[in-house]
């Protein structure tokens, strides 16, 4: 099964952390070999996951079985199986709680993020994802926010330039900061955060094309809008909750990205359920 590299390290890096030397209980399961068992749904959820889970139990045990029932992005109920699964019973076992942990951690992602576009699904405004994730978990948590129906704003400083506050203060304005980046790239590849309309001016001035509106209110947000005048894409950020979403978007702007969509999770509740193994007589 061809699964990203992303996965297979993020996996890697989790089973190592729980499994370590090695499973103490695996002295359990030498006179049974085999187990059957399904992941069930405690919650209603947007479910995110499948590779994540599939990738812990394929590296302990290269034949196990996996049926899924349902596939990312799908909803979910409680009491819903989600998957069956049949394998070594060590590798069911010591994999059981890292592979809940990804899917569990996942699913509160894609969720949370599918509440916030569903405040604003009819209006122009897309939703984005930021940098403030769980580290290790990038990869994953920006897959989990496309699975909600949000978008990924860039994976890391290596792939899209964005200035922000202390960058500004590191250098010593804002124009010197994008004279200096000129050196290396063209004005459309910069985004500057800025924070008043005061910045904002002086950023569109020097021919800025993404400008990130930090905390503005919702008077300075529709302010920004008229003076932008579509010269820009206009991205708001910071303070954004499900009550304010709607409010932000109806003013105008291009984007709103949201940290809280990937750092302030509440897990989905799942479950694995064993098949009952007969007594011996």
């Amino acid at each position: 099964m061809k699964m990203k590299p992303e996965i297979w390290q993020e996996v890697k890096t989790a089973l190592a952390e729980d499994i370590g030397s090695g499973d103490l209980t695996a002295v359990l399961f030498n006179q049974q070999p085999q187990s059957q068992a399904v992941i069930v749904s405690r919650n209603d959820a947007i479910f995110c996951g499948q590779a994540w889970l599939n990738a812990v139990f394929l590296s302990l045990d290269p034949n196990v079985n996996i049926e899924w029932y349902i596939k990312d992005g799908d909803t979910i109920k409680p009491d819903q199986r989600l998957c069956y699964l049949r394998g070594l019973s060590s590798a069911l076992l010591s994999g059981e709680r890292t592979a809940l942990n990804f899917i569990q951690t996942l699913s509160g992602t894609a969720t949370i993020t599918k509440q916030y576009v569903n405040v604003i699904a009819d209006l122009p405004t897309k939703l984005l994802d930021t940098r403030k994730t769980i580290p290790h978990l990038r990869y994953a948590q920006k897959y989990a926010v496309y699975c909600g129906g949000g978008g990924n704003h860039r994976m890391g400083l290596y792939d899209a330039v964005l200035i922000k506050e202390n960058h500004i203060q590191a250098v010593g304005s804002i124009t010197d900061t994008v004279q200096a980046l000129q050196q290396h790239y063209n004005l459309d590849k910069i985004q500057i955060e800025v924070e008043s309309l005061a910045e904002m001016t002086q950023a569109l001035e020097l021919g800025i094309k993404h400008l990130l509106l930090d905390n503005f209110s919702l008077t300075e947000l529709a302010q920004a809008v008229e003076l932008n005048a579509k010269r820009a894409i206009l991205e708001a950020s910071g303070g954004i909750t499900l009550k304010n979403i709607r409010s932000v978007a109806e003013t105008g702007v291009n984007f709103i990205s949201i940290g809280s969509l990937t750092k302030h999770i509440q897990a989905v509740d799942l479950s694995m359920l064993f098949q009952a193994k007969t007594k011996s007589p």
